[in-house]
Protein backbone atom coordinates (compact mmCIF):
# COMPACT_ATOMS: atom_id res chain seq x y z
CA UNK A 1 0.00 0.00 0.00
CA UNK A 2 2.93 2.31 0.72
CA UNK A 3 4.04 2.54 -2.95
CA UNK A 4 0.48 3.17 -4.14
CA UNK A 5 0.13 5.96 -1.59
CA UNK A 6 3.46 7.50 -2.67
CA UNK A 7 2.38 7.45 -6.32
CA UNK A 8 -1.02 8.91 -5.46
CA UNK A 9 0.59 11.74 -3.47
CA UNK A 10 3.06 12.57 -6.26
CA UNK A 11 0.20 12.77 -8.77
CA UNK A 12 -1.96 14.89 -6.44
CA UNK A 13 0.83 17.29 -5.47
CA UNK A 14 2.14 17.97 -8.99
CA UNK A 15 0.07 19.26 -11.90
CA UNK A 16 2.16 17.34 -14.43
CA UNK A 17 3.94 14.11 -13.48
CA UNK A 18 6.02 12.00 -15.80
CA UNK A 19 7.00 8.58 -14.51
CA UNK A 20 10.02 7.82 -16.65
CA UNK A 21 13.26 5.91 -16.97
CA UNK A 22 15.95 8.39 -16.00
CA UNK A 23 15.43 12.09 -15.45
CA UNK A 24 14.26 14.90 -17.75
CA UNK A 25 17.91 15.99 -18.12
CA UNK A 26 19.29 12.48 -18.57
CA UNK A 27 16.59 10.12 -19.87
CA UNK A 28 17.57 6.45 -19.85
CA UNK A 29 15.30 5.34 -22.71
CA UNK A 30 14.15 6.79 -26.00
CA UNK A 31 10.47 6.71 -25.10
CA UNK A 32 11.05 8.62 -21.87
CA UNK A 33 13.21 11.11 -23.78
CA UNK A 34 10.49 11.62 -26.39
CA UNK A 35 7.77 12.43 -23.84
CA UNK A 36 10.11 14.63 -21.80
CA UNK A 37 11.07 16.53 -24.96
CA UNK A 38 7.41 17.06 -25.91
CA UNK A 39 6.73 18.59 -22.49
CA UNK A 40 9.86 20.75 -22.71
CA UNK A 41 8.84 21.88 -26.20
CA UNK A 42 5.44 22.93 -24.86
CA UNK A 43 7.22 24.74 -21.99
CA UNK A 44 5.33 22.78 -19.37
CA UNK A 45 6.63 22.63 -15.81
CA UNK A 46 6.63 18.95 -14.87
CA UNK A 47 8.03 16.56 -12.33
CA UNK A 48 10.05 13.70 -13.77
CA UNK A 49 10.08 10.67 -11.50
CA UNK A 50 12.88 8.19 -12.19
CA UNK A 51 11.40 4.71 -11.80
CA UNK A 52 14.84 3.13 -12.22
CA UNK A 53 15.79 4.29 -8.73
CA UNK A 54 13.13 2.13 -7.08
CA UNK A 55 11.99 -1.27 -8.36
CA UNK A 56 8.85 -1.09 -6.21
CA UNK A 57 7.94 2.24 -7.80
CA UNK A 58 8.69 0.89 -11.27
CA UNK A 59 6.23 -1.98 -10.81
CA UNK A 60 3.92 0.10 -8.64
CA UNK A 61 3.17 2.69 -11.32
CA UNK A 62 2.28 -0.09 -13.77
CA UNK A 63 -0.13 -1.58 -11.24
CA UNK A 64 -1.48 1.85 -10.26
CA UNK A 65 -2.47 2.77 -13.82
CA UNK A 66 -3.05 -0.76 -15.10
CA UNK A 67 -0.72 0.26 -17.94
CA UNK A 68 2.21 -2.05 -18.79
CA UNK A 69 4.83 0.41 -20.01
CA UNK A 70 6.86 3.41 -18.92
CA UNK A 71 6.84 6.39 -19.43
CA UNK A 72 3.47 7.36 -18.02
CA UNK A 73 2.15 10.91 -18.06
CA UNK A 74 -0.36 12.34 -15.59
CA UNK A 75 -1.89 15.80 -15.95
CA UNK A 76 -3.90 17.23 -13.03
CA UNK A 77 -4.36 13.74 -11.63
CA UNK A 78 -5.53 12.22 -14.92
CA UNK A 79 -3.59 9.40 -16.58
CA UNK A 80 -2.90 10.51 -20.15
CA UNK A 81 -0.89 7.57 -21.45
CA UNK A 82 2.50 6.47 -22.64
CA UNK A 83 4.83 7.62 -25.38
CA UNK A 84 2.70 6.74 -28.43
CA UNK A 85 -0.42 8.40 -27.02
CA UNK A 86 1.44 11.53 -25.92
CA UNK A 87 3.19 11.87 -29.31
CA UNK A 88 -0.10 11.41 -31.16
CA UNK A 89 -1.86 13.98 -28.95
CA UNK A 90 1.04 16.39 -29.48
CA UNK A 91 0.96 15.98 -33.27
CA UNK A 92 -2.80 16.59 -33.38
CA UNK A 93 -2.55 19.61 -31.08
CA UNK A 94 -4.68 17.85 -28.46
CA UNK A 95 -1.98 17.86 -25.78
CA UNK A 96 -1.41 21.61 -26.06
CA UNK A 97 -5.16 22.22 -25.90
CA UNK A 98 -5.50 19.99 -22.82
CA UNK A 99 -2.66 21.85 -21.11
CA UNK A 100 -4.19 25.21 -22.04
CA UNK A 101 -7.60 24.11 -20.76
CA UNK A 102 -5.99 23.12 -17.46
CA UNK A 103 -4.14 26.49 -17.43
CA UNK A 104 -0.71 24.85 -17.42
CA UNK A 105 0.75 26.66 -20.47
Amino acid sequence: MEVKEKISNLIKQNDVCLFMKGTPDTPQCGFSMAVSNVLKHLKVKFLGINVLEDQNLRQGIKDFSDWPTIPQLYIKGEFIGGCDIVKEMFEKGELKKLLEDKKLV
